[in-house]
């Protein structure tokens, strides 16, 4: 038996083979067959363990990776270019961040983030009790960002992609005479159709009416028989889901693909300017569109990974990590299949243009959290001495000895 152990050693290293065997309790006849098995195991061991000096783990990512989806074939074609986001933003030259506010987006919680979460060498100035923040330049007393919480409501109540892209340059230039054109970087959050659909309903069934938004398109806003309201009296609390989904007119239809979408295309809120199925094609085609080229837009479902793309895209930090709240008024309403189908064809632009922004957003995370563990490594392989790099064979001997 010891000869057919010293036989076996000879053709592994460090005696491992022998260790084995007695482990084992191979005999001279186990043996021969035992070397059939292990050769091609400590051949894949050898690779593993070389693999783990030339090509070391990257840094640890935390919940971005525990929670990125596998990757799928993409139903759209989208380019490198839609893919990189990063934007070149000067915050002590002209540059200015437009945040595109639709209602219940968690556009609330993202609009604080911008006014008191982000590392600045200037923070905004929040005084207690006030709404709004003062977010000038360093040494300017110019805005950055034209937003609900530092300028208000300037252009109107949740003011949409037709409103904003009129009004935000003239009325920076009367609030401050500047000679250089500004850059201007919307950004905006999405959420879920039926969900976003749900807590709009719950929010109006509370009292909530948003009334006093302007709807401003081409110069005007909608008469009352091109928006009729879908209540009498000053709100329309206490409303049944039903009541809600049974007013044709009701602006929570839609309303993602309505408030990105350029309304000039379609005749404004004038429906008999042209057939239904064609405004919805340009509608959505336009909203599509808007999105894609807007510097950045979040989702309400991926908090830290709305988090990340907007430090990478715009080259700022937070100080505070975002929080993920599932637990909301729309996850606690109690919903048919046939419910929910109603809300999801009468939200079907909605629910086409969320599958498009998600499909994007995840493919965007993924291009620049693999362009930087590229970089990382890259970075690494430049700092590190050539002979900081121990030899295939040192470093298999070493593990070997540890076992």
């Amino acid at each position: 038996m010891w000869s057919d152990l010293v036989v076996v050693s000879a053709h592994c290293p460090c005696g491992l083979c022998t260790a084995l065997n007695k482990i084992m309790g191979w005999t001279g006849r186990d043996v021969e067959s035992s070397k059939l098995i292990l050769v091609p195991i400590l051949a894949v061991l050898f690779v593993m363990i070389g693999y783990q000096y030339i090509c070391p783990a990257g840094s640890n990512s935390g919940d971005l990776e525990d929670d990125s989806p596998p990757r799928l074939p993409s139903k759209f074609n989208f380019t490198e270019r839609d893919l990189d986001r990063h934007v070149e933003f000067n915050i002590k030259g002209d540059d200015v961040i437009v945040f595109l506010h639709i209602q219940k987006t968690g556009g609330t919680t993202f609009g604080r983030h911008l006014v008191r979460n982000i590392r600045l060498e200037q923070p905004c100035d929040c005084k207690p009790g006030q709404k709004k923040c003062t977010c000038h330049r360093p040494g300017k007393e110019e805005s950055w960002l034209f937003s609900r919480f530092s300028t208000g409501w300037s252009c109107g109540l949740h003011a949409d992609w037709t409103e904003l892209t009129n009004c935000v340059p003239v009325i920076m230039d009367k609030k401050e005479a500047q000679r250089n054109k500004r850059n201007f970087y919307y950004i905006t959050m999405l959420r879920d159709p039926v969900s976003r659909y749900l807590s709009e309903w719950k929010h109006v069934q509370r009292g909530a009416t948003w009334k006093t938004a302007l709807h401003m398109c081409d110069g005007r806003s909608p008469t009352q028989d091109e928006l009729p309201t879908c209540y009498s009296g000053d709100d329309w609390s206490g409303v049944t889901l039903t009541e809600f989904m049974n007013c044709p007119s009701n602006l929570a239809n839609n309303r993602q693909v309505r408030m990105l979408a350029d309304l000039s295309l379609v005749g404004c809120y004038n429906l008999s300017s042209m057939n239904e199925s064609q405004r919805n094609h340009i509608l959505l085609s336009s909203a599509m569109s808007n999105l894609k080229n807007m510097a950045f837009y979040g989702l309400t479902e991926f908090q830290r990974k709305t988090q990340y793309l907007f430090e990478r895209t715009f080259s700022l930090r937070f100080i505070a990590a975002f929080t993920q709240i599932n637990s909301t008024r729309a996850a606690n309403v109690d919903l048919s299949e046939p419910v929910r189908r109603r809300i999801e064809e009468l939200n079907f632009l909605d629910v086409q243009l969320y599958e498009y922004a998600k499909d994007l957003f995840l493919q965007r995370f993924q291009f620049t959290r693999q362009r930087e563990h590229q970089e990382v490594r890259l970075k690494r392989r430049e700092e590190r001495p050539e002979n900081d790099f121990p030899t295939t064979t040192e470093d298999y001997t070493s593990q070997v000895a540890r076992w």
